[in-house]
């Protein structure tokens, strides 16, 4: 079946191209998608920040209508609606005990190109294979994903459904980070680093979890929108000593727990000298090469904070994302104040205005 995606050949590049794409084995769906987000980790891609072989088809955080369903699919039918996210292996102990956050093959499933079974299903003119990313490669007009990465959901139109394209990953992340990893107590205290979709998605997290304090800590946006969703108050990270800043808010014991997702290392050092006594400092963002200014004795030890990374909010989406849908339609999670929209073929100026930090979540649509 011929269908149209962005292939980046090259670094840095990519061009939408007339495409085939197989039909579903045993296990996947085919979905004709609605629309696509715009992540971060789609440019870490394709400027090959991370180990991925060209040519291939980023994007990872589709919505659509399943259109064919493989062998074995038991809980999808053509017609239904689905949120597209991150793949698992299904067979490996984290995923036996409902962690597929924590699938032993993650990063390959991720970034490796490939579906599980190793093989790829889109082939460009010359009959050339071409990889896919997150098990979904959603920069194109339809794609293929396992039953286990595809989650229907109870929407009541395809324009909602657009609007939830960030359920599949950048939201699942920030409001799994707190209310799956954290699971704060109601009245806690929450410093939030970074102001972008994952970001903003904590916040409103920690004001469904009943935090009573949450501040976040901006850069050059995310401000006005924090407050909107539930800060209860903004620091701009660039400006002052933030830790200190922290401490006199929380009448100088620090903050119970805290995000970093702002991918800047420094901010890692300040978000440990917040922390209250027995505080949990989550990273989502900070890649795995990076040097990180951590004091252990004075930061860790000495204050016995935990530390901890997080994939995909430590979520088994199966049941998260639909709780996430719940908390949209009643008004909890208004992640469509997040989204600009953009055609299919202006995904080149989608980039541009998500680099320039004139959107937070751009989306195109098919």
């Amino acid at each position: 079946m011929q269908i149209k995606a962005a292939v980046s050949r090259e670094k840095g590049k990519f061009g939408v191209e007339n495409v085939n794409i197989a039909d579903p084995k045993a296990n996947e769906v085919l979905v004709k998608l609605v629309a696509t987000g715009i992540c971060h980790t789609d440019t870490a891609v394709m400027e090959q920040f991370l180990p991925v072989e060209f040519p291939i088809v980023a994007g990872h955080e589709g919505v659509g209508v399943v259109e064919k369903v493989g062998p074995g699919v038991a809980d999808l039918a053509p017609g239904d609606r689905v949120i597209l996210t991150f793949p698992s292996c299904g067979v490996c102990d984290p995923c036996k005990q409902g962690h597929p956050y924590a699938c032993d093959r993650n990063f390959v499933l991720f970034f490796g190109g490939a579906y599980a079974d190793g093989t790829k299903r889109i082939t460009d003119e010359h009959g050339h294979e071409v990889g896919i990313m997150f098990g979904q490669g959603s920069f194109a007009t339809h794609a293929i994903a396992n039953q286990r990465n595809a989650i229907k959901v109870d929407v009541d139109s395809d324009e909602q459904l657009s609007n939830l394209c960030s359920l599949g990953c950048g939201i699942q992340t920030g409001a799994g980070a707190v209310l799956n990893r954290m699971a704060p107590r109601p009245g806690s205290t929450i410093a939030v680093f970074g102001m972008g979709a994952v970001g903003l998605a904590a916040v409103m997290a920690a004001k469904i979890a009943g935090c009573s304090t949450i501040i976040a800590v901006h850069g050059r946006r995310g401000k006005e929108l924090a407050l909107e969703f539930g800060a209860t108050h903004t620091l701009n990270g660039r400006e002052g000593d933030v830790a200190a800043q922290i401490k006199a808010i929380t009448g100088g014991k620090g903050v119970n727990y805290a995000l970093e997702c702002a991918g800047v290392p420094d901010m890692v050092s300040t978000m440990l000298d917040s922390m209250a006594k027995e505080g949990t400092a989550i990273l989502v963002s900070v890649t795995a090469d990076t040097e990180l200014p951590i004091k252990l004795e004075p930061q860790i030890m000495n204050p016995s904070v935990t530390v901890a990374g997080a994939v995909e909010g430590c979520s088994n989406p199966k049941v998260f994302i639909p709780e996430l849908v719940k908390f949209y339609k009643e008004g909890r999670l208004p992640v469509d104040r997040l989204n600009a929209f953009y055609k299919f073929d202006e995904i080149g100026k989608a980039f541009e205005d998500s680099h320039s930090g004139k959107v937070i979540k751009p989306i195109l649509l098919f």
